[in-house]
């Protein structure tokens, strides 16, 4: 008896010990006054309220930060907050307002304040910079995470290295890597007034503490929440746990071969600082050595890749690809529409747009709802194709959902006799294939090409 108390008393020390080293936090926020804090940007009314950080909107001025004076690197932070449901806001981190961009304007990576059906709470934002780096269309438990009404919200954000992830009320979030930033300050915006918002709405935040160096505790990957990595051809501890691994290396053409041809990648395709590069050769498909494909095939898989475009160039990324068909040209497969809309000829062909960007190639047109989240012509798109094994396909760009189909359907099957690929019998109906990215002549980058299967 006396053995199993002793024991009984060290395992409750020893839970005692661990508890007591994982709540080492420190209070941001005293609950009294501003100190440690300072105010930037618009003119926004910032006060303590029974031990609660308030921010109220006023009118005729920007966003407004109340800022740390301290800055930041790797951490660990929680806040309780409140907002009301017409406005918007964020936590700044890793921030910056130097005089050196654009005048001190605040700028860097905020998790978003979003009580709006859209669900992008906990989402980040790169402030005045980039926009949108990760937002939650991927992730339906995620965009529900953000309570509605007169509650409070838990938030959770870490930044260790290059990885930032972030809970709201224990729900996963956002995994993100990026190495854009890697120390600022901490900061709660109160958004400029615009869309419903009103002079007098507030957001609250309270119980503002954080954890920094050998203290902190972060939390355990899960395995399954969606990454967005911007490190150039990385693949993060969370996607290899996924299953993804990257197709293209970055330094050669590993693991890719020539369309209908055993032999090496034709020369128009280059590696050029950890880019796959097409190079122009005057705008005829194919007519500078061809397209190049993955020595391996696929069946249900998650595809992800950047993309980036030149003035008037077209190109594509096809899957299920079957190079008994006889083309003359490009092989045949499946393809999500790599183009520039305004500028190729291609754009205004087929039905209804069914050759615009990210559309399925002359099947069905992508449904590019709102033109803030197409990227300009120079800049890096992300396109994502994903398979299911109930041949379910879907079609992202930048973050969104723009084609969803169901392959060997009859809907698919009627859809392509009214194609361009009507000729080919069996069109895009095997059950694996390689993937090909296509040689239409005209300059086009690719970065970041990365697969995982789906079981």
């Amino acid at each position: 008896m006396k053995k199993q108390l002793l024991l009984a008393l060290s395992a409750a020390l020893l839970c005692f010990s661990f508890e007591s080293n994982a709540q080492k936090w420190t209070n941001l926020f005293d609950g009294k006054t501003f100190k440690g804090f300072k105010q930037l940007g618009g003119k926004a009314i910032y006060e303590v309220k029974d031990g609660v950080m308030v921010g109220t909107t006023v009118p005729g001025t920007g966003n407004s930060f109340m800022a740390t004076e301290e800055e930041y690197g790797d951490f660990i932070l929680e806040v309780d907050l409140k907002v009301d449901n017409k406005m918007n806001s964020g936590i700044q981190f890793r921030s910056l307002s130097i005089p050196s961009y654009n005048n001190g304007v605040v700028h860097g990576y905020q998790a978003e304040i979003d009580p709006s059906t859209r669900g992008w709470s906990g989402g980040i934002y790169d402030e005045s910079r980039r926009g949108w780096l990760s937002q939650n269309e991927l992730k339906p438990e995620a965009k529900k995470a953000f309570k509605l009404g007169d509650v409070w919200n838990h938030y959770r954000i870490e930044a260790i290295g290059h990885t930032i992830r972030t809970w709201i009320n224990d729900v996963p979030v956002t995994y993100l890597v990026d190495d854009m930033t890697a120390k600022g300050f901490i900061a709660f915006q109160v958004h400029a007034i615009y869309g419903e918002m009103k002079p007098g709405m507030q957001v609250m935040w309270k119980n503002i503490r954080i954890q920094t160096g050998k203290d902190m505790q972060p939390r355990p990957l899960d395995g399954k929440t969606v990454v967005e990595n911007y490190m150039l051809n990385n693949l993060s501890e969370q996607e290899k746990s996924e299953g993804f691994k990257l197709l293209f290396n970055g330094k050669d053409l590993t693991g890719f071969r020539s369309a209908f041809k055993t032999t090496a990648p034709p020369t128009v395709w280059t590696v050029e600082d950890g880019t796959l590069h097409v190079n122009s050769s005057g705008g005829k498909e194919s007519g500078n050595g061809g397209d190049i494909l993955t020595n391996e095939q696929f069946g249900a898989f998650e595809l992800t890749f950047d993309f980036k475009l030149t003035e008037g160039a077209n190109s594509g990324v096809k899957y299920f690809v079957n190079e008994t068909y006889d083309s003359g040209m490009s092989a045949i497969g499946l393809e999500y529409q790599v183009l520039d809309d305004a500028k190729h000829p291609d754009a205004k062909l087929g039905t209804v747009g069914n050759r615009t960007l990210a559309s399925l190639y002359d099947i069905i047109p992508s449904n590019k709802l709102d033109p803030r989240f197409q990227r300009k012509i120079g800049e890096w798109n992300q396109g994502r194709i994903i398979v299911y094994p109930n041949n379910i396909v879907q079609h992202w760009l930048n973050g969104f959902k723009v084609i969803e189909y169901e392959r060997k359907s009859n809907i698919f099957k009627v859809l392509v006799a009214h194609s361009k690929h009507a000729k080919w019998n069996g069109f895009g109906m095997q059950d694996k294939g390689p993937i090909l990215f296509q040689e239409h002549g005209d300059s086009v980058f690719y970065k970041n090409i990365k697969i995982r299967e789906i079981n």
